[in-house]
C-alpha cells in the first residue's frame, strides 16, 4: 500500500479518535448525579486528607477536558457575536442538548485545529515528496471539515429529533383524549404523558407543566414548547389548543380532531417514503447489483471465450 494512503488512513482515525473524546468530554450525562457520585465514593473509604487527593480521584473527563474545553468556550465567546450565540442556542435546543453555545464554538474550534494539524503533518511533514499545492489544498480541506463537522452533526440531531416528535405526536394526542374524556384537565392529561412515556415529546410537556408551575402562562410555555422544536405538526397542535381555550371550545372535541389529522398525516409520511423506495434503490441496483449479476453470469462465459481465443492464437 503507497505509504502517504497509509498515513492518510492514520490521521484520519485519530482525528476521529480525538473527535470522540472531545465529544465525551463536552456531553452532559442526563442520569449523571455528580453529588450521589462523590458520597458513593467516600461511602466506604475515609474522608481525603488533602485537596490534591479530591482531585486525583476526579476523572480524565472533569480534571483535563472539561476545564481546557470551558477555557476555550469562555475565549471564543468574547470575539463571537452575539446572533451567531443565539443561533447556535436555538439550534442546540432544537436538538435537545443542555450545551451552552460558547461550548459548541470552541468544540468547532478545536476540531478545526486538531484537523488541520493532523492534515499537515500528513501532507508536510511525513510526506515531502507531495507537491505544495496539493498537500495545501488537502489540509485546507481538512480544516473546513473540522469546521463544519459539528454543524452537520448538530444538523442530524435536530432532524432525528423532530422525526421523533411527529412520530409520537398522533400517540400522545390519543392518550391526551382519553385522559380529557375521563374528566381530567388538560395539564393533567400533559401529566399522564409524561408519566408514561419516556421521549423527546413527554419530555416537552414535562418542562411545560414545570414552567406553568413556577407562574408562566400555559399558551406562552406551549408558543416556547412550539419553538424550542420547529416542527409543523407541533405548531398547529398549540396553535388548535390556545384558540380552543381562548374561545371556550371544549378541549376533547380539539383534541380528537387534532389526533385525526395527524394520524392521517403520518400515514400519508408513510406512503410517500414507500412511494421513493424504488427511486432510491435505483442507484445502488445499478452501480452494486447489476455488475455483480453481470459478472457471476458473464465471467466463465469470458474466461472460456478468452482461453478459447489464446488456443486458436497459438495453433
Amino acid at each position: 500500500m503507497d505509504p502517504q494512503i497509509t498515513l492518510l488512513i492514520f490521521a484520519v482515525v485519530g482525528m476521529a479518535i480525538f473527535g470522540g473524546l472531545v465529544y465525551v468530554g463536552v456531553r452532559e450525562d442526563k442520569g449523571r448525579d455528580p453529588l450521589q457520585e462523590r458520597l458513593a465514593q467516600y461511602d466506604d473509604k475515609e474522608l481525603p486528607s488533602s485537596l490534591e487527593e479530591i482531585e486525583l480521584s476526579l476523572s480524565f473527563r472533569d480534571r483535563v477536558l472539561l476545564p481546557l474545553m470551558r477555557q476555550v468556550a469562555k475565549t471564543s465567546a468574547k470575539f463571537t457575536p452575539q446572533k451567531q450565540l443565539e443561533d447556535a442556542r436555538h439550534k442546540l435546543e432544537l436538538a435537545g442538548m443542555n450545551m451552552d453555545p460558547a461550548t459548541f464554538f470552541a468544540m468547532r474550534i478545536v476540531l478545526t485545529i486538531a484537523f488541520g494539524l493532523g492534515a499537515f503533518f500528513v501532507f508536510f511533514v511525513s510526506s515531502p515528496n507531495t507537491e505544495r499545492s496539493t498537500a495545501l489544498l488537502y489540509t485546507i480541506g481538512a480544516v473546513a471539515l473540522g469546521y463544519y463537522f459539528p454543524v452537520l452533526w448538530l444538523s442530524s440531531k435536530i432532524k432525528r429529533r423532530q422525526e421523533n416528535i411527529w412520530k409520537a405526536l398522533p400517540d400522545a394526542l390519543d392518550l391526551l383524549v382519553i385522559c380529557v374524556e375521563a374528566g381530567l384537565g388538560f395539564d393533567m392529561a400533559m401529566g399522564k404523558v409524561y408519566e408514561k412515556w419516556d421521549n423527546e415529546l413527554s419530555i416537552a410537556f414535562g418542562r411545560v407543566l414545570r414552567e406553568i408551575q413556577l407562574g408562566k402562562m400555559r399558551r406562552d410555555s406551549l408558543r416556547d414548547m412550539a419553538a424550542r422544536m420547529d416542527v409543523p405538526d407541533v405548531t398547529a397542535f398549540v396553535a388548535a389548543i390556545i384558540q380552543a381555550d381562548q374561545l371556550g371550545v371544549s378541549m376533547a372535541k380539539i383534541l380528537r380532531v387534532q389526533a385525526d389529522q395527524m394520524r392521517v398525516k403520518r400515514r400519508q409520511r408513510a406512503q410517500e417514503k414507500a412511494h421513493q423506495a424504488p427511486v432510491k434503490m435505483m442507484i445502488p441496483m445499478v452501480f452494486l447489483i447489476f455488475p455483480s449479476i453481470w459478472i457471476v453470469l458473464l465471467g466463465p462465459s469470458l474466461i472460456i471465450l478468452f482461453g478459447s481465443s489464446e488456443v486458436n492464437a497459438v495453433f
